[in-house]
């Protein structure tokens, strides 16, 4: 079966190697996958290239959509296992797009790599089938607020949400462009009564100029609330560029 993944060159998939950049993993090396499609669309989103193709009319901030087969390419889930191992890291950050889009084939390739540990970067949106839940070592669920354009009923399922707050894997990361996003997540904090510790808050933004300036109003009120503050490390290592 094929997985369906991200680019950072036509024809060549995004897998690569660096260190996580956001939430508690933030500085471990790591290997990454990146995979396409999404069932949300987040107007500020960064790797729009992941599912805002041509013909998709759903809004984002930068006007531009991609050539699907540019930006898409299907490999075998033994070879993208072989590439991922050859990485040589003890630990796997599966990103997207929405990762669990494509569950079933996930659940096969990391059955090829029972050795490494394994973080599923999720919108909170999807469930994860037993035969790929069994093999996940960490969940970075970052549920949308209203600020990332998406509908309530369709970003923000209690049912998911439920289930990710009893699970001690999940940790919560939530993208914050303003002070008033923080009552939402409060808001959310009391209707599902996220585990200590557990919650995130992350600066938007995709240069280290925005990120820096948020970050010092956003760290006050992480102390106010008791809440993590996120940096995004790899923007200030690499920029706002692909398999980095």
């Amino acid at each position: 079966m094929a997985l369906v993944l991200a680019t950072t060159a036509p024809g060549e998939p995004e897998i690569f190697a660096s260190l996580q950049g956001e939430g508690p993993s933030a500085g471990m090396p790591v290997a990454f996958m990146r995979l396409s499609r999404c069932n949300l669309a987040c107007v500020w989103c960064d790797t729009a290239y992941t599912w805002h193709f041509e013909g998709d009319n759903r809004p984002h901030r930068d006007g531009k959509t991609f050539e699907r087969k540019a930006n898409q390419v299907s490999l075998q889930v033994t070879d993208v296992a072989a590439r991922i191992a050859a990485l040589g890291q003890k630990r796997l950050v599966i990103t997207g797009g929405e990762p669990l889009l494509q569950a079933g084939k996930l659940a096969e390739l990391l059955a090829l790599l029972p050795d490494i540990s394994v973080e599923i970067e999720t919108n909170g949106t999807v469930a994860a089938p037993a035969r790929l839940d069994i093999r996940v070592d960490q969940y970075n669920v970052s549920p949308k607020l209203a600020h990332s354009g998406n509908e309530a009923e369709l970003a923000l399922i209690p049912e998911r949400l439920d289930a990710y707050a009893t699970d001690p894997r999940a940790f919560f990361k939530f993208v914050i462009a303003s002070p008033a996003d923080v009552d939402e997540v409060l808001a959310l904090h009391r209707r599902y009564r996220f585990g200590p510790g557990h919650v995130f808050l992350m600066p938007e933004g995709t240069d280290s100029a925005t990120l820096r300036e948020r970050e010092t109003w956003l760290s006050e009120l992480c102390l106010k609330h008791g809440f993590r503050m996120s940096d995004r490390l790899h923007i200030h290592l690499y920029g706002d560029t692909r398999g980095t």
